[in-house]
């Protein structure tokens, strides 16, 4: 078997090499566990290792680090087997194990660089900042202006109390003239170097820099929004936070500073030392890989940084949100319960849980842990707005919307931020058969979305335009309204089928198929979809086509009211059902599948 070597960097952005260590590079396969199965190890190398293997594909950090730690403890000499434990280790959060396999790494491989850059960590986490800059030039050799060692090695300077050499070394970070990719990492930990080793004039003018350059990243305006406070500047501080809400609205961080600001309470700072700002860049650095689909990335780098701060609320809210969206449920609500309970994010941690044990098939759990936090709660609109939406999601749509409206009158006077509370109660409106309510609120919600938010004014305005479609309403308004939308968001089939279904209602049947197979493309599994461009096939004329559509709209889990409606077009056409709709309330169709039923 052929040994690896992990580079730390690829083409100077922070990202570990982790096909290298076989937990992406394997087929995607799926765990296949139960909830609460406890894992046992295999009952041979060969059965740890391949077990190993397809939990790393599967993404399931957990399973993979027990099972590699079974195998290499029956072939502690393997090199491979080494590095792949190392590297799962880190992934699932057992530091020391991953700690020691570093070493055995370095000792073999000097310039091994992931094993360097845990060791180095290790070290600022110890406060050996010799070491840890020795480790890190070690590892960063082949790429002098890696960004993740530059900025590690400035803050072991920080630490050792050495502030001019810890700029210095930040200000290596730079790109070519108009284009500098380390701008907002640079300038934002020169900030909180500068800060931490006591020069404010330095720290305020970097904390400009890197506020100028990303108004609308959170962990620059907090930090900015801190130092201003603790230099006095209240109105600058609160000025900043409200640009920030104005933009992202409702961010329990940003409404308890301008909270406590308002209170005359003072803020303490972000970062107070080295090792909170070497985990503020790992956060950081987790934050990016998220936000590109690295996940494992991203979960390496939470995982450190939770070494050097395990109280880090927003790392621990980033880990769970990573593996919500790779559908580990239990190890998201497990991370989730850790974030401190007089966090900030505490609240949305706990909305979090409630909402994965729906998603986990446990709705009484769902239910019980929502209701729970509602009598803690009660006037918390994001707790009533989470009990909302799991009632939505139940298909309970009518309870939905007496939520929503509770969560509607606690706000009182609506502001643009709380669009989304008049679309949700809007859509339940409309689900639960109660048009007039429905279009009430959609309209509303329509008014207060701001323009900064094209995603979700598209979401508004397809709702809205599709049910007036749906219900042969105000055409040409929809039509026109579809258009703008498709304009907003090009790429989201549900509103270019919308834009279809429009087409066909005006008759224009040549572009509906256009419109529609462009949906289709883009989310092909959706029944609704293939059921739209089934009977806009029949209308061209395309009457083998439209049955496949057909079919396949069939097999794509629709609603139990609309299986009834394509069963009859496959068995006796479009025209058949167009001539007596009201049959098919009559005609048996086969039940609704378990997830039909849960609306999964």
């Amino acid at each position: 078997m052929p040994t690896f070597k992990l580079p730390l960097s690829r083409k100077g952005l922070p990202v570990l090499a982790l096909m290298a260590a076989g937990l992406v590079a394997a087929p995607a396969l799926a765990a296949n566990t139960e909830p609460n199965e406890v894992l046992r190890p295999a009952l041979s190398l060969e059965g740890n290792f391949l077990s190993a293997y397809v939990a790393g594909s599967a993404r399931d950090t957990e399973a993979a680090a027990l099972f590699f730690r079974e195998a290499i403890a029956e072939d502690p000499s393997n090199q491979e087997l080494l590095e792949r434990g190392f590297v799962a280790f880190l992934a699932s959060g057992s530091m020391q194990e991953a700690y020691r396999a570093a070493e055995r790494l370095s000792a073999r491989d000097s310039s091994n660089n992931l094993a360097q850059f845990a060791l180095a960590v290790r070290s600022i986490k110890a406060q050996k900042y010799t070491d840890a800059r020795s480790r890190l030039g070690k590892a960063a050799r082949a790429r002098q202006a890696d960004l993740t060692a530059t900025l590690l090695t400035a803050w072991a300077y920080a630490g050792a109390k050495e502030g001019k050499q810890a700029l210095t070394t930040v200000d290596k970070l730079r790109g070519t003239p108009g284009n500098d990719p380390f701008k907002q990492f640079r300038e934002y930990h020169a900030a909180l170097i500068a800060d931490v080793i006591g020069n404010a004039e330095e720290a305020e003018k970097r904390f400009k820099a890197a506020y100028e350059g990303e108004k609308n990243t959170l962990q620059v305006v907090d930090a900015y929004g801190r130092f201003l406070a603790k230099r006095g500047k209240k109105a600058e501080a609160l000025a900043v936070y409200k640009a920030f809400d104005e933009l992202a609205p409702r961010h329990p961080i940003v409404k308890a500073a301008m909270k406590a600001l308002d209170e005359g309470k003072p803020l303490m700072p972000l970062v107070t030392n080295a090792q909170d700002g070497a985990a503020e860049l790992l956060y950081g650095l987790g934050v990016v890989g998220n936000t590109q689909g690295d996940e494992l990335t991203a979960i390496i780098y939470l995982q450190l940084g939770l070494d050097l701060k395990q109280d880090h609320p927003l790392a621990l809210v980033t880990l769970g949100d990573v593996y919500e969206r790779l559908k580990q449920y239990d190890q998201a609500n497990a991370i989730f319960d850790r974030v401190p309970k007089d966090a900030a994010v505490r609240t949305s941690a706990d909305i979090a849980i409630g909402q994965n044990y729906e998603q986990m098939g446990r709705g009484d759990d769902a239910m019980t842990h929502l209701d729970k936090l509602m009598k803690e709660r009660p006037d918390d609109v994001e707790v009533v707005m989470a009990l909302g939406n799991v009632q939505r999601s139940r298909k309970k749509f009518a309870e939905a919307a007496e939520s929503y409206a509770k969560a509607i009158e606690l706000v009182g006077t609506p502001q643009r931020g709380h669009w989304i509370l008049f679309f949700y109660r809007g859509t339940s409106y409309e689900r639960a058969k109660q048009w007039d309510k429905a279009q009430a609120d959609l309209k509303k919600s329509l008014e207060l979305v701001p323009d900064t938010l094209p995603a979700g004014k598209a979401q508004v305005m397809n709702y809205l335009a599709y049910s007036w479609v749906d219900r042969n309403e105000n055409i040409d308004e929809a039509f026109k309204m579809l258009t703008k939308a498709v304009e907003l968001a090009p790429r989201d089939g549900m509103i270019i089928d919308s834009l279809g279904w429009a087409y066909y209602r005006l008759g224009r049947y040549e572009d509906a198929v256009r419109e529609l197979e462009k949906a289709v493309e883009l989310k092909a599994g959706d029944p609704t979809i293939n059921d739209h461009l089934g009977d806009a096939y029949w209308k061209v004329g395309r009457k083998v086509e439209a049955k496949f559509q057909w079919d396949h709209a069939k097999n794509s889990n629709p609603e139990h009211e609309d299986l009834v409606k394509i069963l009859r077009k496959i068995d006796h056409g479009l025209d058949e059902v167009e001539k007596n709709p009201t049959a098919a309330e009559s005609t048996p169709a086969p039940a609704p599948t378990p997830a039909a039923q849960s609306g999964g």
